[in-house]
């Protein structure tokens, strides 16, 4: 197939059809179940959630909510065997490319959203660590999972369905359904159990190089055929429209608004991305959870638990310092103490949801939002 007709100007609708017709013909992965335990032995007491069974299927979602996204299963091929370069390799890269940042246990990658529009899932190992890298163009929601349920790892496909207009994945032991923006089973065996998130960022390439000059990057060298340097979904991100139906609807936010989202506790709440790069630090509560954001580069933030010790802390930017007003120490991006009394003293990461305000507030209806004060 000619993916020369792939071009910016197409309209999203034109998209889908040609993603179907284009992904049928990769959507031969082979699956092996053989090294894997039975499913009694493999879960454990499932997250709370109301858990029901029609025709003996388990979900925790409507069944008749379930939509077809237009290619099948697999037709949107997930990366099973990633290849990365390291910068001196990377000239398919610009600098205001936007990667997926990982750092664990000392491994650095950048997966660039460019090649994820297309695939939506790398299964790969960061810092011996099997993660799921995913990306829902649809509903811009960034997401990296633990790819391990009880011990046992766990690949992950696209299921060509969707819930509120997001991503289902499926993962390839009990092809249980998974919904990308909850990190939770939602159809099949495996209804009601939950994967750990892992924080990272969203940032532009050149910002990211910055921080780790060491990185490596995820390349076009996929075992696909796919017109990288197009965005099959064209201007989507930007007009109001949204393509698939969503359960509830708030127009307290720009549909399209790109919003931070945590959940403590059950306790729900939205931070405007533009709002957190503009003040550059927030320190913020929810619940009785104190919390710093902080974003030092364009489309990028970070979030922190700010107590040390149990105590509070309360944060400035100052003269291009993070410092603490409580003992005016100083304090690195990646929330560890350089200087001052608590040098040495490290603040616990949080995991992040981006996403479009449409996504979040469809699955949390109840959220917070914070009022920019």
């Amino acid at each position: 197939m000619n993916l020369k007709i792939l071009v910016p100007v197409i309209v999203f609708g034109v998209a889908i059809v040609i993603f179907s017709i284009l992904f049928l013909s990769d959507s031969d992965n082979v699956v092996d179940f053989t090294s894997m335990e039975s499913a009694s032995e493999l879960i454990s007491e499932p997250d709370s959630m109301m858990i029901m069974e029609t025709n003996g299927v388990k979900h925790s979602i409507p069944l008749d909510k379930i939509k077809g996204g237009g290619p099948p299963k697999d037709g949107i091929p997930s990366i099973d065997d990633p290849v990365f370069a390291e910068i001196r390799n990377s000239d398919f890269m610009s600098d205001s490319d936007t990667v997926i940042g990982l750092e664990i246990n000392g491994e650095v990658k950048a997966y660039p959203i460019f090649i994820l529009v297309w695939h939506e899932i790398v299964n790969d190992r960061v810092g011996d660590v099997p993660v799921s890298v995913t990306y829902c163009p649809l509903c811009y929601t960034n997401q990296v999972f633990e790819r391990i349920i009880n011990g046992q790892e766990v690949e992950f496909g696209t299921s060509g369905k969707l819930y509120n207009s997001n991503l289902l994945m499926y993962d390839r032991f009990t092809e249980s359904y998974w919904s990308q923006a909850l990190g939770i089973a939602v159809k099949g065996e495996l209804t009601g159990y939950k994967l750990n998130l892992i924080p990272f960022d969203v940032i532009t390439w050149g910002d990211w190089k910055k921080l780790h000059p060491d990185t490596l990057v995820l390349t076009t060298d996929t075992g696909y055929i796919r017109s990288y340097s197009t965005d099959p979904y064209g201007n989507y991100y930007t007009e109001p429209r949204i393509m698939f139906p969503v359960e509830h609807r708030d127009d307290r936010l720009n549909p399209k608004e790109i919003i931070i989202g945590f959940n403590q506790d059950n306790i729900y709440k939205a931070y405007k991305q533009n709002d957190i790069e503009s003040k550059i630090l927030i320190n913020d509560f929810i619940g009785d959870a104190p919390i710093m954001l902080v974003s030092l580069f364009s489309e990028n933030s970070r979030a922190f638990e700010r107590t040390v010790n149990g105590n509070t802390l309360d944060f400035v930017y100052d003269d291009g310092k993070i410092i603490d007003m409580q003992t005016n120490s100083e304090w690195n991006y990646d929330g560890l103490s350089i200087s001052g009394e608590n040098i040495g003293m490290q603040l616990k990461r949080m995991p992040i949801e981006p996403g479009f305000w449409f996504e979040w507030v469809a699955f949390h209806p109840q959220t917070l939002v914070y009022d920019g004060a």
